[in-house]
């Protein structure tokens, strides 16, 4: 599923960033999300997603 930013960005890499941050936010349910930049410029998105059972029977 693509996910359209009402805001257009200069540089169609820093859009391409922000929709790529957004879907994961809607896809993911436990977890985190950890943007690395250097020199001003993203240069890594890592997801850690959690999975979680209901043990309650």
């Amino acid at each position: 599923m693509a996910l359209k930013l009402e805001k257009t960005y200069r540089d169609p890499r820093t859009t391409e960033i922000a929709n790529q941050i957004a879907v994961i936010l809607q896809e993911i349910k436990f977890g985190s999300i950890e943007i690395t930049i250097h020199e001003n410029k993203v240069v890594q998105i890592e997801r850690r997603e959690k999975l979680r059972f209901d043990n309650k029977k």
